[in-house]
């Protein structure tokens, strides 16, 4: 099963702090373990753009939805036997921590 792995900011990050070294950490455990097909960092929602079409007409706005205190910052697509085992992937990874992930299991077929 695969799952699509979102990394984001949140407005409220856990009191300890990600510490040098756990990003580079958890990449290699998980290219060990083949738990993760692809990935990356994204850049700055000042380079987003959020794009609409509304009654046929195109509206592109810079970066995300002005309203959203978090943003997406990366991004992985990780190979699981389960959601559970997805989570624990997951939760393992700094931004869990300093952020958010939300976790999307891709449809089959």
């Amino acid at each position: 099963m695969q799952f699509m792995m979102l990394v984001a900011t949140d407005a409220e990050p856990d009191e300890k702090p990600e510490a040098p070294g756990d990003i580079e950490a958890w990449l290699e455990e998980v290219e060990r373990t083949r738990k993760r097909v692809t990935g990356n960092r994204l850049k700055s929602k000042k380079h987003a753009r959020t794009v609409r079409v509304r009654k046929g007409k195109l509206l592109v706005t810079d970066g995300p939805f002005a309203e959203t205190r978090e943003v997406i910052v990366g991004f992985d697509i990780l190979e699981c036997d389960s959601m559970e085992e997805a989570v624990a992937v997951a939760a393992k990874h700094p931004m869990a921590r300093a952020g958010r992930i939300e976790l999307r299991e891709f449809f089959e077929g």
